[in-house]
């Protein structure tokens, strides 16, 4: 156990975490790396150059004739994936922290910083991209300095371009970070902090061992659960599998006993021997995650509804954030309420439906959940717009805020608060890091920053702010439920909650982007916005006609008059039995308004 070191990477999005644990695993001979960021094995984290998956791996480092077992996990960086780093984190004794060297503090960073120290984990300062013309070295280490306290000389200067600073890096983990604590002869206590589904093998769960130690073979058992396995093939995680006969204390690695059933396996449970089931407390797993964005999920066929279910439970294994539960739509059928991180989270869950399980889906207007209290003080939690109970029994209804933070250099100080104000946002304060930079601390309603708020922030700010934020109560509000009426038919996956204050012009934008989106039909088509009875905004996709007036070439009026009356009889029959199908790109229409 003297010789383990457990550690993770964390950083904003972009510092070069990835890269620079390629280089890690080059120096420690671990793999030969043929490609940049070995780690992100998705096609989606290649294409976007983002980490979405935490990733474990085992490398072996030689250092005076001794060697040492060093488990890593690269984490991602993006706030709608901070669940993957709070997991990475409880099976670890300690974290480097990758700061770039043109960029310096980021909120992600302050975030997960926070993260780390809040579970005692010694922290390494590292400040990446050192070999960069535009770096900062100085000015990045000064503000490392101000938010950890830590002496100059324990900030290590990094490349993971070229691989400078990387055997500091190395024995900075050797001889500052702790080895595990745990007591090799108590019960077997290993804690669940990821599991994956193999089509072959079942579902795989990866652990890290706190107390005590398994055998391949061994009788064991999942605490929460109560389910009993036999551990077929128990092993360490290097790029690939590697099965072992015996882990130890203090070891991360993976079992594999032939689980099915994907509810059977919950990340934070606890596996212990199957004999000491009962006398052994389960360990402190992780928070419950809490979901920030809802949003409705159903198959385009219906018959795919229960390939739809298998497919997300099989992906919820593979990230623990995604929560769902079934419910129908008048216009959809059957499907699934799903909760996601943020909407970068929720595009990476459909994305990965299509391309992993085939899976076609529509997703609904995304929202959030609020209290609503009715006049006899019961208090009912919503999701979707659809459950809201009647207006006249609604005494009131609070919606979600969060405290976020925006660190960004001052002279976008002026347009950000605009837009943060614009978004019903109350300052709270304002402080300046170093130099040039700042950080604005906003209350907001979750509900204003869940469909576009990133993107302007990001646009008026050439890419230079930095967002963060975590929930932070209810509070009261004056929201009201806006429909959105096809020939007097609400649409209940296109209706919204929204403020009464940006209602008219909400239900207005609505209309005007429907109108360009639906196609013509043979008959009119109305397209309302309405709260309650009061039609608040409206416009008419006009009807395909043919000119049945065409053969006249002469003669009375009365024969153009008879053939136009006779048509506008058979348009208003078809308007009768005609249907108006919604296109996918409309449900998602209102992620676009500007």
């Amino acid at each position: 156990m003297k010789h383990i070191r457990n550690f993770c990477i964390i950083a904003h999005i972009d510092h070069g975490k990835s890269t620079l644990a390629d280089r890690l695993l080059e120096r420690t001979n671990t793999i030969q790396v043929t490609e940049g960021q070995m780690l992100d094995d998705m096609d989606l984290e290649r294409e976007r150059g983002i980490t979405i998956k935490s990733h474990a791996i085992q490398m072996e480092y030689q250092r005076d004739g001794e060697t040492y077992i060093l488990n890593l996990i690269d984490t991602p960086g993006h706030v709608d994936f901070s669940y993957e780093v709070s997991r990475s984190i409880a099976a670890c004794e300690g974290a480097l922290l990758v700061v770039d060297a043109t960029q310096g503090v980021q909120a992600q960073t302050i975030s997960n910083l926070y993260m780390a120290i809040d579970h005692d984990l010694e922290i390494i300062p590292v400040v990446n991209k050192c070999d960069m013309p535009n770096a900062m070295p100085e000015e990045v280490e000064d503000e490392i300095i101000d938010l950890l306290g830590c002496k100059r000389e324990e900030i290590i200067r990094a490349s993971g371009k070229t691989g400078e600073g990387v055997d500091d890096i190395l024995n900075a983990v050797v001889d500052r970070i702790p080895h595990p604590k745990g007591d090799e002869d108590a019960p077997l206590q290993a804690l669940i902090f990821d599991s994956v589904f193999n089509s072959f093998r079942g579902i795989i769960a990866y652990f890290k061992i706190v107390n005590g130690s398994m055998k391949s073979g061994d009788e064991v058992a999942f605490i929460n659960t109560g389910k009993e396995y036999k551990a077929d093939e128990i092993g360490v995680l290097k790029m690939d599998m590697v099965p072992r006969k015996e882990l130890h204390c203090g070891d991360v690695g993976y079992i594999v006993s032939g689980i099915k059933t994907a509810t059977e396996v919950k990340v934070g449970d606890t596996i212990t021997h199957v004999d000491s089931l009962g006398s052994v407390a389960a360990i402190e797993g992780f928070e419950e995650v809490k979901p920030m964005v809802f949003a409705g999920v159903y198959p385009i066929e219906t018959e795919d509804y229960e390939n739809l279910r298998a497919s997300l439970e099989k992906l919820q294994l593979n990230d623990a954030s995604l929560t769902f539960q079934p419910e129908s739509s008048v216009a959809l059928g059957f499907g699934f309420r799903c909760g996601f991180l943020g909407l970068l989270h929720m595009e990476i869950v459909q994305e990965r439906l299509d391309r992993e399980f085939n899976m076609d889906v529509i997703t609904t207007v995304p929202n959030v959940s609020y209290l609503v209290y009715d006049k006899q003080g019961e208090v009912k939690e919503v999701h979707n717009p659809a459950g809201m109970p009647d207006p006249t029994l609604i005494d009131h209804i609070e919606e979600p805020y969060i405290h976020s933070s925006v660190i960004t250099t001052a002279n976008f100080i002026g347009p950000i608060m605009t837009l943060c104000l614009g978004k019903r946002g109350e300052l709270l304060r304002q402080d300046f890091i170093s130099g040039n930079r700042v950080e604005i601390q906003f209350a907001m309603p979750l509900g204003e920053i869940v469909i576009d708020f990133y993107d302007k922030l990001k646009s008026i700010s050439k890419g230079y702010a930095s967002f963060d934020y975590h929930q932070d109560g209810f509070r009261p509000s004056k929201l009201v439920k806006l429909d959105i009426l096809l020939n007097g038919e609400p649409v209940d996956a296109l209706s919204t909650l929204t403020h009464v204050d940006n209602s008219v012009d909400f239900g207005r934008r609505m209309c005007e982007k429907l109108k360009e989106l639906l196609p013509r039909q043979q008959f009119d088509i109305a397209i309302q916005a309405a709260i309650g009875a009061k039609i608040i905004a409206r416009e008419t996709v006009k009807q395909v006609r043919k000119d049945v007036t065409a053969k006249c070439y002469g003669g009375d009026v009365s024969r153009k008059r008879k053939l136009l009356e006779k048509q506008k009889r058979g348009k208003k029959r078809m308007k009768q039995i005609g249907n108006v199908q919604v296109p996918q790109k409309a449900f998602l229409a209102v992620l676009k308004l500007d």
